[in-house]
Parts: structure tokens; C-alpha cells; sequence
């Protein structure tokens, strides 16, 4: 297994990822890294940003690739 650390950002640094947004992003990331079989080791969503901290990526995918199906 492959380990990263990966910063989302928002464009212009928007304080975007609050209270309601908070939770249904983080319950996206979620999924969609289990169909991929990702495993986030650690995260935390600030306001302007998401840190996904040591993600676990199978040598099958690229991470450029991995980013793309995330984005």
C-alpha cells in the first residue's frame, strides 16, 4: 500500500466547509474511497480546507487517477 497526505482546498480559500456541509462532505470522501478500496487513516475538515492525512492507496491506482475519481 501507497501512504499520502492530501490537502483539498477551495477556490479563493472560502470558508465553505461548515456545519451542514461538514458532515455530508465527509460522508462522501467516505464512500467514495471505500468503492475504490481507500482507506483513510486519518482526516479532519477545517473551514477552508480538508487534510486527508495518510490515505492508504493500492499500488493499482495512480494517485493522480485516485484524485480525478475524487474531485
Amino acid at each position: 500500500m501507497c501512504k499520502y497526505h492530501i490537502v483539498f482546498t477551495p477556490k479563493y480559500r472560502r470558508k465553505v466547509i461548515y456545519n451542514q456541509y461538514k458532515e455530508d462532505i465527509r460522508d462522501i470522501i467516505k464512500t467514495l474511497c471505500k468503492y475504490k478500496g481507500v482507506e483513510i487513516i486519518e482526516g479532519h475538515l477545517m473551514p477552508d480546507h480538508i487534510h486527508m492525512l495518510m490515505v492508504s492507496i493500492p499500488p493499482k491506482y495512480s494517485i493522480s487517477q485516485f484524485m480525478g475519481y475524487l474531485k
